[in-house]
């Protein structure tokens, strides 16, 4: 999904929808990328340090742990804000265009639902955190906790972001899909 198009004050609504999903987009995916890069480094040096240099490095698997974690449930909003989670279209298919569109909304309504479901008590999971410590760091377990609430508030502003771009979409002539998307 590459749109290289400015949005300008005249555009409709769902092309800002697109520009701002985008943007969301790019720093998660950027965000993600670093994490990983730290992960593989995390991994690779307690590997090294437990069969090259025979010395176990045991705050590795606990970081490689929430590092894990946290991109992980990030990378969901990007899926999201691309089309390409998890879904079973075979029906769909056969439902006329005009009640897909509506299937569609109503898919990312409850999607929305269950994602702020899991966002609100993310929140409350995050502050027991706070009196929860990790095992070998000695920090609170609020950071790693917060990887709930925070990709749960992505993935519903991706989903609102998406649903607006695709429903004004769905109602455009054929000729503008090409170049929307």
């Amino acid at each position: 999904m590459t749109m290289t198009r400015a949005v300008s004050n005249g555009q409709p609504w769902s092309d800002r929808a697109v520009a701002l999903s985008l943007g969301l987009n790019r720093a998660v995916e950027r965000l993600c990328a670093l994490l990983l890069a730290v992960l593989i480094v995390d991994i690779w040096v307690g590997i090294f340090g437990r069969y090259v240099f025979e010395l176990p490095v045991t705050w590795a698997e606990e970081l490689a742990r929430y590092l894990m974690i946290w991109a992980a449930l990030l990378a969901v909003s990007c899926g999201v804000a691309r089309r390409e989670h998890v879904a079973v279209t075979a029906l769909l298919h056969l439902v006329p265009i005009g009640t897909r569109r509506w299937i569609s909304v109503g898919i990312d309504v409850l999607a929305f639902a269950f994602f702020a479901f899991l966002g609100y008590f993310g929140i409350g999971m995050t502050q027991q955190g706070a009196s929860q410590f990790a095992t070998i760091f000695d920090m609170t377990m609020t950071i790693p906790f917060a990887a709930v609430p925070v990709s749960s508030a992505l993935v519903c502003v991706q989903l609102l972001l998406t649903g607006l771009r695709d429903f004004d979409i769905a109602g455009r002539p054929a000729a503008l899909l090409g170049a929307a998307r």
